[in-house]
Formats: structure tokens, C-alpha cells, sequence
């Protein structure tokens, strides 16, 4: 019989029960077939997708290199911290376990008590707290769109622990980063400079050997379960963090604090409106201390946005300039410092007229004791034959008018202009420091060419890196060059140290038991009201002068006493006198050589 008409002769019950089965039996059969298409044909990537989905790339953040002194004490670090991350959708789906025997290690409560709410005011509650924040903040925060809000930066390990322990994983969570730390506060302020919120140098030393500085940041690619944790097991990839070097200055800290404390008192003492000292190892080249008394927190804004006065600050040095006339008159022959010489205290030249700081007679001096004196007049008549190239050359030799070497940012490498541009006044007053402008790093180099009987070294400020490995790298020392014959070194540095006797002799800039090659600077500088009202003071000295081994350069604004060796002077007499100390540095022997400074 055909199968339709035998199943039409079948009861009612049957022929449904046959339907029925056959519907099964399909439903079965497309079943069956989806399994195998999702097992066999779509399985592998259905996997892989759930994988990817999965896998993560975590960067694992290098740790920047440290800034030392000379000594090795840390200027500059940078320290474990944690940026706090929320999940907003997550923590918008929070349900609050509560806490019972078999909850304990998962629930959540505030104070011992149960949530009374859930969603992100929930999350907002138990963790504001901990972070400091106010929990309608932190819930504003979690109520966004998303799945990552930065909460708050640079958090400590212990307070990232605390929030660990709140059963929140996937929700809350801490990425690593390094907040920098400064431990001389305002000690080194905007030298150091400081690092913007990205951890890179955007001031001083911090911008300066940033590249150094830096490091290589890692990573590691594993899976993550709900919770945002690693499955165990599951890292296929990863580099490790390479942290950035340590800069070792030749700064020493020691030095640096006595120094400033130094100014600051004299600062308050003279009334001055700044000042700025430099220390610099006259046989290296190595600066020990460049402080000034700008009160800026290294790492604040404020060291950000201002550079070091002890970088920046432009000035006329005023008759510390007479030693690089005298320097180039010797060396070119004109004169010895023994020559003889009769000095009225005005003289006129070319309608131009120009005056000593005091009122005298026609005095005997030698070139010594126009030195000594500190003598324009002297020091014009001197350089008779002293032609306005000569001038300009003498003083690029000295490293006027150019840039350190150093590379600070922000450094100002003062004026000199073409001696072509000189009028007839200029050409003149460039003789005894005026008429050009300098700063205190320059000037101080200027004058170490003294001390190293006749030598410019370049400077130093960073005297090494050190790898994270621990590998050194002493910075190596640039060319020197020969300014002036050691022979006429040694009698400039002779007419310094007269100068130096003659304020020791009134009660001033001495150091017991060291002879001292010193000069004094004042000056005139524009003040606040446009107009030459302000007064620029310095001295800078060679200690020991029988022996060199420091330079010291005292700047001062506008202080009361006003002529450089009556302020500027007693400062460096009390850093002169710290440092023999500190260095333990024998007494010098007798002076027997001095060239006359009258006749």
C-alpha cells in the first residue's frame, strides 16, 4: 500500500504521534548539524575569538634613572605609585555580596555593616575613602560611559593593596606608574627643573639628560579572566623593562646647602634683592655648587616654568673685567704688570670723560696697583695701544659672550657685540666690565683661566651616567685651550692677590690663613623703573692662590654697602672659608713674590 494512504487509514492519535515524531526527528537532524558546523567548520575560530577577546598587551612601565650628587645622594627619584582605574559599565552592574560564613573572603561591607545601596554609588562608597576623595565625586566618575576612568594618580603601594582587598577585581584595579621626588626641596629648585604628568623632563637638569633619563618600557601579553586578573599560565609574550639611567652631577649636595644657606643670610644681612654663587674645582672643571636664592620647589610648577638665576641671570661684571684687559696687554706685550704709571682719578678722551670710584690725586701706581685700586682711569691709560679688535678677542678668549657648554636649558650666554658696533665710549668702558654682559658660570670659567695658568678647561656638571646594569660611563672632558702664556697667568694672578690683601688689610673677603686671588666688580644695571637704578655687586677669588684649587663667584642685587668687595666679598670669605674646611686644605705658605703696586 502507498505510504500516504496507509498513513491516512492510521487513527487520528497515531498520525499525530508520527508528525510529532518526524517534527523531532528534523529538529534533531538541524541540531546535530549546527553542532558539527560549530565544532568542525566554525569551531577553531569561534575559539580564537573568545581568545582575543581574552588577550591582553600590559605594558609594564620603566622606571626612571635617579639624579645623584658627586656622592651618590639622591636629588631625584622616582618611586612606586599607582594610577587607580575604574570600569563604569561594571561598576554600574555591581551587586554587593553579602557577607556571611561562606562569603567572608568575597562580600562586601562598609564598616562592618552591609551596602545599603548598589551600582556605582555602591563601588563609590567603599573606595572613596580609601583614595580620599569625596564618594559623590568618585560615583560621577563610575557613572560615565566606558570601560576605563583614571580615578587618581600617584597612589601609594599600601592604599593600592587596601583596594585589592575590597573583592572588586574587574572594577577597580591599579596600573603601575613612578612619581618623581625631590628630596633637597628648594635646595637645587629649578636647576633640577621637573617632569610633566607623561614623566618627561620639561625643566633644568630633568630636560637636559632627559634622553638619559628615560627608560624602555616593557610588556607582557597573557589572558585575563572576568575579573581583569592573569589566568595563570597563559602569558605567550613579553620584554621586560629596561629603567633609565642614574645622572650623576658633580655637584656636591654638602657644598650646595652651606652655600645657599650662605646667601640666604646675606641675602637678609645686605638686603640684597638676590643672590648667586658658583663653586667650581679650578683643576677640573667641575662645578660644586651653583646656587642662588630663588625660593622654587624642584619638581613645583614653579622650578618648571623659571630657570635657575644662577643660569639665567645676565650682567655687566663690572672691574672683574680688568683682568681680562690686563691678561691681553701682557700677553701682547704692551705692558708687564710691574710698569709704572701716573694716575689722575678723571680723565677725557675723545669728549668722552671717565672717573675712578673715588677722589685722588695723581697716584704712582704699577699696572698691580691699577689693578689693586681698581682703577678706570688707570686701566684706560694703560691701553693706549690696545686696539678695539684686540679688546673684543681678549674676551672671546675668556669665553665671553658664549654659552657655557653645559647645555642647561634656559641659559643665557650674556652680550658682546662686534667691536664694529662700538661706539666711542664702549670701546672703553668694555676695559673695566662694562658695556658687555655676562653670567655668573661664564664669568667663573673666565676667571679659572687664571687659576690654570693660563688654560680654559670646559666645565663640567654632569660628571657620569650609570646604567640599570650598574655600568659607568664617566663624561668625557672636552678640549682645553690656552688663553694667555702661564707666564702671564701667574702675574695677573699676582695682582689679584694684592687686590685680595687690600680688603683683607680693611677688615674684608680674608680667609685666616689662605692667600686669595681676588676682584671685585659693581656695576650699574637698569632697575625696575627702566632707568641705571640698580646696582649689580660681585667678587669672584681663586683659593688657594699659591695652590688654585677653587673658583668662587659671589653675585649680589642691589645690596647695601653696594661696591663688590664690602658685600660680594664677605660672602665669598665665608664660603672660602667652608670650603678649606671641608677639604681639609693646608695652610699656604708665605707670600715673598708680590709684584709693587706703587712706585
Amino acid at each position: 500500500m502507498h505510504p500516504i494512504r496507509a498513513f491516512r487509514h492510521l487513527g487520528a492519535t497515531m498520525r499525530r504521534g508520527v508528525v510529532i515524531g518526524l517534527v523531532i526527528a528534523f529538529v534533531a537532524l538541524v541540531c546535530l548539524g549546527q553542532l558539527v558546523h560549530i565544532q568542525i567548520i566554525d569551531g577553531p575560530s569561534t575559539a580564537l575569538a573568545a581568545t582575543r577577546s581574552r588577550t591582553v598587551k600590559a605594558v609594564l612601565s620603566a622606571k626612571r634613572g635617579r639624579i645623584t650628587d658627586v656622592n651618590g645622594t639622591v636629588l631625584a627619584q622616582s618611586v612606586e605609585r599607582y594610577t587607580i582605574i575604574g570600569n563604569p559599565q561594571a561598576a554600574q552592574e555591581f551587586e554587593p555580596t553579602t557577607c556571611t560564613a561562606r562569603t567572608q573572603s568575597i562580600c562586601h561591607q562598609l564598616d562592618g555593616k552591609p551596602l545599603s545601596t548598589t551600582g556605582a554609588a555602591a563601588v563609590a562608597q567603599l573606595v572613596a575613602p580609601l583614595l580620599g576623595m569625596d564618594v559623590a565625586e568618585l560615583g560621577g566618575k563610575l557613572s560615565g560611559t566606558g570601560q576605563y576612568a583614571v580615578l587618581k594618580k600617584d597612589v601609594t603601594p599600601e592604599v593600592k593593596r587596601k583596594i585589592a582587598d575590597l573583592n572588586l577585581g574587574g572594577i577597580i584595579y591599579g596600573e603601575l606608574s613612578n612619581e618623581r621626588v625631590y628630596s633637597g626641596g628648594a635646595l637645587m629648585g629649578a636647576l633640577l627643573g621637573g617632569v610633566n604628568d607623561e614623566g618627561v623632563g620639561v625643566a633644568g637638569i630633568e630636560q637636559m639628560e632627559d634622553d638619559t633619563l628615560t627608560g624602555t618600557d616593557g610588556y607582557q601579553v597573557y589572558q585575563q579572566g572576568n575579573g581583569g586578573e592573569e589566568i595563570p599560565g597563559t602569558m605567550t609574550e613579553s620584554q621586560a623593562a629596561v629603567d633609565g639611567s642614574d645622572v650623576r652631577l658633580s655637584i656636591d649636595r654638602d657644598v650646595q646647602w652651606r652655600v645657599r644657606q650662605i646667601l640666604l643670610e646675606s641675602q637678609q644681612k645686605y638686603k640684597a634683592g638676590w643672590a648667586i654663587a658658583v663653586v667650581q674645582n679650578t683643576q677640573t672643571g667641575e662645578i660644586l655648587a651653583l646656587a642662588d636664592t630663588d625660593d622654587y620647589e624642584a619638581g613645583s610648577d614653579d622650578a618648571k616654568l623659571n630657570v635657575a638665576r644662577s643660569v639665567n641671570e645676565v650682567f655687566e661684571p663690572g672691574s672683574i673685567g680688568k683682568v681680562f684687559t690686563m691678561s691681553g696687554l701682557v700677553q701682547e706685550k704692551q705692558h708687564a704688570m710691574g710698569d709704572k704709571f701716573t694716575v689722575p682719578d678723571t680723565l677725557t678722551l675723545d669728549g668722552q670723560t671717565y672717573k675712578d670710584s673715588f677722589n685722588h690725586g695723581a697716584e704712582h701706581w704699577t699696572m698691580a696697583g691699577i689693578l689693586e685700586q681698581s682703577s678706570n682711569v688707570g686701566t684706560i691709560l694703560a691701553s693706549d695701544r690696545y686696539t678695539d679688535e684686540q679688546r673684543h678677542a681678549y674676551l672671546t678668549k675668556f669665553g665671553i659672550g658664549q654659552a657655557s657648554g653645559l647645555g642647561l636649558p634656559g641659559e643665557s650666554q650674556g652680550v658682546l657685540a662686534p667691536s664694529g658696533s662700538w661706539d666711542g665710549r664702549t670701546r672703553n668702558t668694555v676695559l673695566f666690565g662694562q658695556g658687555y654682559s655676562t653670567n655668573a658660570l661664564q664669568l667663573t670659567n673666565a676667571i679659572a683661566v687664571i687659576a690654570n695658568g693660563g688654560v680654559r678647561k670646559p666645565q663640567v656638571l654632569v660628571k657620569a651616567t650609570v646604567s640599570a646594569d650598574g655600568k659607568v660611563q664617566e663624561t668625557k672632558p672636552g678640549e682645553s685651550t690656552r688663553v694667555i702664556d702661564e707666564s702671564v697667568a701667574k702675574q695677573i694672578l699676582n695682582g689679584m692677590e694684592s687686590v685680595s690683601e687690600h680688603y683683607a688689610s680693611q677688615g674684608f673677603a680674608g680667609v685666616p690663613g689662605y692667600r686669595v686671588a681676588s676682584k671685585s666688580g659693581t656695576a650699574e644695571v637698569v632697575g625696575a623703573d627702566g632707568k641705571l637704578s640698580s646696582l649689580i655687586s660681585d667678587y669672584t677669588a681663586i683659593i688657594p692662590a699659591d695652590n688654585p684649587r677653587f673658583v668662587v663667584t659671589v653675585v649680589l642685587k642691589d645690596p647695601e654697602g653696594s661696591y663688590g668687595g664690602l658685600t660680594a666679598g664677605p660672602v665669598f670669605a665665608e664660603i672660602g672659608k667652608f670650603l678649606m674646611q671641608k677639604y681639609e686644605v693646608p695652610n699656604s705658605s708665605p707670600r715673598k713674590d708680590a709684584i709693587p703696586v706703587e712706585w
